[in-house]
């Protein structure tokens, strides 16, 4: 049976050029970057020549680059590390209410240690209005954190007006870009932000690789201990390999990120085009004139999505329901539920997210599964 892969959004199969890169460092190569001799000093030039490569891509500053293993670890080390090196100046925060779950839940903790935090609403679109948060921001505002592009439904917001607001009052801004880092053009100055988390995995990279950006003069609280490891930002030996493949993988996807944004946009427009063709009672989630190139997420009425996902899966097509981090449960993700969709529409919520491995090809035959899959789940489902 043919497989296709359509949850790129989860992760990303590793690109043979990157796993060339990483093998040497898990063998002779093999030195730890903070020991003094050959082998230590190796792969610390390794580390920082990576450092200084990622750091071109995104402009910015090596030295405002940590190292970290992966998007959850840098959102936690971001609003957190914020937060706790400015409690003294005040304890309110702003999020959304459709951030990833290492931004929601650092926020809930938080929370539990005495911080306030307002999560914005987005409209149907799922975009968060830049005058919500400016009519939000409180004296004792210190941070406010916004996604770039939603995992999920793939809407990108308007990061660089919603972080001048925040600087208007001396706020601390970060942005989880772990969804669109790769895939589309991306410049720290043009942002405006302070903080910025990415993910090796979500970009053809090894999984257990991160960054996040700290700009200048911006403190953030260490929440690992234990040595002077990244600018005594993050604790712990570095992971040599993974960094390694990280920067190979962030140079391969810079080198082609306008053909292949435009390669997965006529995929997507296909795709959408042939779905409301063959599908009736569907809904298309997110803003599409505002929204990464790859993610399609769809609501198709009177049917269960984990049922829809089990059965496509059984035809050799994965998708997801939402996020990998909240894959297994019934209901309709956090994300989904925000937007304020009619119930019969939120619990048949499906995400397509598409990658390298997928061709234009493949549309027809993918549309077609889908639409015999919706078809015999409506016929027995109770919902209909």
């Amino acid at each position: 049976m043919k497989k296709i892969y359509l949850d790129h959004n989860a992760t990303t199969p590793v690109l043979p050029e990157v796993i060339e890169a990483m093998t040497p460092y898990f063998g002779g190569d093999c030195g730890n970057a903070s020991s003094i001799h050959s082998f230590g000093r190796a792969a610390r030039v390794a580390v920082e020549r990576c450092r200084e490569k990622i750091a071109e891509s995104i402009g910015c500053s090596p030295e405002e680059l940590t190292f970290t293993s992966g998007g959850t670890e840098s959102d936690n080390l971001a609003v957190k590390g914020a937060a706790f090196a400015r409690m003294n100046r005040g304890r309110h925060i702003i999020t959304s209410a459709i951030e990833h779950h290492a931004v929601l839940e650092s926020c809930h903790y938080l929370e539990r240690k005495g911080f306030e935090v307002t999560y914005l609403k987005p409209d149907r679109e799922g975009t968060i209005s830049p005058d919500e948060l400016r009519r939000a921001i409180r004296p004792d505002t210190i941070l406010v954190s916004i996604m770039h592009a939603n995992n999920e439904i793939g809407t990108i917001q308007e990061i660089g007006e919603m972080a001048a607001i925040a600087h208007e009052k001396e706020i601390v801004f970060h942005t989880d870009a772990v969804q669109s880092t790769g895939k589309i053009k991306l410049h720290i100055g043009e942002l405006g932000v302070d903080l910025f988390s990415a993910s090796a995995h979500k970009f053809y990279g090894p999984k257990g690789a991160g960054f996040l950006y700290v700009r200048k003069k911006v403190k953030i609280e260490p929440l690992s201990h234990g040595g002077s490891h990244e600018f005594n930002r993050r604790a712990g030996t570095e992971n040599v390999p993974g960094i390694v493949g990280m920067a190979k993988a962030l140079e391969l996807a810079a080198a082609s990120i306008q053909t292949e944004a435009d390669r997965l946009s006529k995929m997507k427009e296909k795709f959408i085009g042939l779905i409301k063709q063959r599908v009736s009672d569907v809904m298309i989630l997110g803003r599409q004139d505002r929204c990464v190139p790859n993610t399609v997420s769809i609501a198709f009425r009177g049917v269960e999505a984990e049922s829809i996902a089990l059965g496509l899966d059984l035809k050799g097509i994965a998708v997801s329901t939402g996020s990998a981090c909240s894959s297994g449960s019934m209901n309709a993700s956090h994300v989904i539920n925000a937007l304020g969709l009619p119930p019969e529409y939120a619990h048949g919520a499906i995400r397509f997210s598409f990658g390298r491995s997928n061709s234009i090809d493949e549309i027809d035959e993918i549309v077609e599964t889908v639409a015999q899959e919706v078809v015999r789940m409506r016929t027995i489902s109770p919902i209909r």
